[in-house]
């Protein structure tokens, strides 16, 4: 059957617009010939009434070739529509991954009706890896069988070129379950601190980026940068810093640089799954104060670093902030895909990927008190804390001008060799 749909004259307010459905009917030409050609060259639209008749006489050949249901398809995307954000996101979400995955453009014509898919970067940002890191989180905690440990853990050091030499213990039937693997602790002769510079590297990982902080902008990834204060947070009160005077300033970046002539710099290490998962303190400094950023944990791979704008802000991530004997001094933990667990040897309160936090909110906690107003003093090299995977490291400190990195882009660098010095 077919129905001929009329445009209304004053049309009530709806989410989506009605087209012409257009009908066409192709009459197969029978094997004796008998059908006419002027069926094929022209289509006829059927009157209403009972399907398969023409002209009064049921004929088997007869076959129907509807175009694309545009009318019906506008109407369920107009649904779609009206509904919030996040039952639309439920709704679209498979279809958007069907659209990217199946072969040869095979759901493209959905774009001729209206349908839009999610991008690929908030499909990926809509996948929920935090649920999915605590899930990877709880099995890392399962204690393997003997006889599996050695396949496994083996498996884990051939993909990702685990160096097994350095570790404190070589025996792979010593690690209870991946957790502890992950955490191994190095001999202590495998990683010299370095005495002569003044800032070392605080884990094994690879360069992504380093250099001054300009117009309030950190680059992430060379030629993508995020802001100084979305990373950062509020600027914290001069005295909880130990600061006897904090210049005015127009900028954020200002406002953290507290001496005449000093400039404001940032280095950015990435931790591979095989790399050493435990930080050290880079330089000796006092630390005062700690703020958490619930997030996302999405991969910082440098590849997805360069495709997600202010990617290091999306991301969970525990902020350190204090002073050294230059100025400020800052590090950073950020958390990603796999790596919710952030730990603080010094800060038993620290939670991260709890349910309990939201996103888009941030929790202080200060270490100064009326018992001590010093803060925690770290050492260089001191152990400061450690990820269940590998993540990021990055580090904002105030300097002379005349500081200078010994560093390049894109090199590996291990814990305790010299980032820069004066």
């Amino acid at each position: 059957m077919v129905r001929c749909y009329k445009a209304l004259s004053n049309p009530p307010p709806s989410c989506y617009n009605l087209r012409k459905v257009k009908i066409h009917v192709r009459r197969l030409r029978s094997g004796t010939g008998s059908s006419s050609c002027a069926g094929d060259q022209h289509p006829q639209l059927e009157s209403p009434g009972p399907a398969g008749s023409a002209g009064g006489t049921p004929n088997r050949r007869t076959r129907f070739r509807l175009q694309f249901p545009q009318l019906a398809l506008r109407r369920r995307l107009g649904q779609l529509s009206c509904m919030s954000r996040p039952a639309l996101k439920l709704r679209s979400w498979p279809l958007t991954i069907l659209y990217y995955l199946l072969p040869f453009g095979a759901l493209k014509p959905l774009t001729r009706v209206g349908w839009r898919p999610m991008s690929r970067v908030a499909l990926y940002k809509s996948v929920p890896t935090r649920l999915l890191s605590r899930a990877w989180g709880r099995l890392n905690q399962v204690e393997l069988p003997t006889w599996l440990r050695k396949p496994v853990y083996s498996l884990y050091i051939w993909t990702f070129g685990v160096n097994m030499k350095e570790a404190a213990v070589e025996d792979l039937h010593h690690y209870r379950n991946l957790s502890e693997f992950f955490r191994r602790k190095l001999k202590p002769q495998a990683r010299p601190v370095c005495c002569v510079h003044s800032v070392i590297s605080p884990s094994d990982g690879k360069i992504l980026n380093f250099g001054q902080v300009k117009n309030c902008e950190v680059e992430q990834v060379k030629g993508v940068t995020y802001s100084l204060e979305s990373f950062l947070g509020p600027h914290i009160c001069a005295e909880e810093l130990h600061f006897s005077q904090v210049p005015a300033g127009n900028s954020f970046q200002q406002q953290l640089v507290t001496k005449e002539g000093n400039e404001l710099y940032h280095c950015v290490i990435y931790l591979a799954p095989g790399d050493y998962h435990c930080f050290h303190s880079p330089t000796d400094w006092r630390v005062s104060h700690r703020r958490h950023f619930p997030g996302s944990l999405m991969s910082v791979n440098p590849g997805v670093a360069r495709w997600i704008k202010e990617l290091f802000c999306h991301n969970e991530r525990v902020v350190l902030t204090g002073d050294w004997k230059h100025g400020f001094f800052s590090l950073t933990a950020v958390g990603a895909t796999n790596v919710g667990s952030i730990r603080i040897y010094f800060d038993q309160d620290l939670h991260t990927n709890s349910p309990c936090y939201s996103k888009g909110s941030y929790n202080d906690f200060s270490f100064i008190s009326n018992n001590n107003k010093e803060g925690i003093p770290m050492r260089k090299g001191e152990h400061l804390g450690e990820f269940n995977l590998g993540s990021t490291i990055v580090l904002i400190f105030e300097a002379p001008k005349d500081f200078k990195f010994h560093l390049k882009a894109g090199q590996k660098i291990r814990f305790g060799e010299a980032l820069g010095s004066l």
